[in-house]
């Protein structure tokens, strides 16, 4: 990835494209733009039999720079960088900052491009890819552009682990309207990767999305709760709100009803397992992500009234469990 920062100080990660894919798409719009160049030719030279051999020499140099080098940038310039060739390969020419590049900067890559490209037989485009970190040519240096990949091969989408089965529903009474959706996305992010982090970095990053996600809230994170674990049954929470908002709740939903249902968090252990581990890789998946929960080097353990915090097993009972902190709304 290679990473742009825009004039608004946005970031945005743009995949370079690499020398064999540019090579084939340079080599598309050659083909096109000689078979061009050919058809064009073969009907000046029928048309204009009669001229003297000075103005067919003056037409056949028109014609090479109005084909050869006119075309492609008329074509980036109208299609803001895609040509024929990079249509077909996936490629899109941009600007340093990501945007759509100009009739200046096509200019600037064509007239290069015939030096670089055509008059040395790509040699000299592909030395200077090389020595490119971003694989680019002496035309994008000077005009300012980066050819990048438009189409990307969809990646799997990574697996969010669910809750522990005694947080499952412990968090029906939150207001999540204040979160924003960057929050929820670095949330997901975090818990989609979070296998593949460092455990110091990892439990840092954990600490500081659950302080930004409870001081959005308002309620504070529940002494004896993993951070990790907070965030998957908090988003686990939002997933479920929406699902109920689309869908409408079902007989068996957790929430609590108007006629005075009790709360998930107060209908037992047993429940919260139930409403997990609907399917057969549930628990099996949260066992191996949350437990046991990874501390910091040089952290000191939580003490309380009920004894060292449950940090080898999240099966505690609810009587056995320390006290959270956080109180289930009437």
């Amino acid at each position: 990835m290679s990473e742009l920062v825009t004039g608004e100080a946005v970031a945005l990660e743009l995949r370079p494209a690499r020398l064999p894919s540019r090579a084939l798409a340079v080599l598309l719009d050659l083909v096109v733009a000689v078979a061009v160049y050919v058809a064009v030719t073969i009907a000046i030279v029928v048309s204009t039999a009669s001229l003297d051999e000075a103005a067919q020499t003056a037409l056949s140099i028109a014609t090479f720079v109005l084909v050869l080098v006119g075309g492609p940038i008329a074509v980036e310039t109208l299609s803001h960088g895609r040509s024929l060739g990079k249509v077909a390969c996936g490629l899109r020419v941009v600007r340093d900052d990501g945007g759509p590049i100009r009739f200046r900067h096509a200019l600037v890559r064509g007239l290069i491009g015939v030096i670089e490209i055509l008059m040395t037989f790509g040699v000299v485009a592909c030395i200077a890819s090389f020595v490119s970190a971003r694989g680019r040519r002496l035309g994008d240096v000077f005009a300012g552009t980066l050819v990048v990949r438009e189409r990307i091969p969809v990646a799997r989408t990574g697996f969010v682990p669910p809750p522990p089965p005694w947080l499952a529903g412990r968090f029906s009474g939150l207001d999540l309207s204040a979160v924003p959706d960057g929050l929820w996305l670095a949330v997901r992010q975090y818990l989609t990767r979070m296998q593949q982090l460092d455990p110091q970095v990892g439990w840092s990053m954990a600490e500081r999305l659950a302080s930004d996600l409870a001081g959005r809230t308002g309620v504070p994170v529940p002494q004896g709760v993993p951070p990790a674990a907070y965030l998957a049954a908090v988003v686990h929470e939002r997933q479920s709100r929406e699902a109920r908002r689309a869908f409408g709740s079902g007989p068996g939903s957790s929430t609590p009803s108007a006629a005075g249902a009790p709360p998930a968090a107060e209908a037992g252990p047993a429940a919260h397992a139930a409403s997990v581990a609907d399917t057969p890789s549930a628990a099996g998946a949260t066992s191996a992500v949350y437990g046991p929960p990874v501390v910091p080097p040089g952290a000191a353990v939580v003490e309380s009234s009920g004894g060292a915090r449950p940090e080898e097993s999240h099966e505690v009972p609810t009587g056995d469990r320390p006290g959270t902190g956080f109180v289930p709304p009437a």
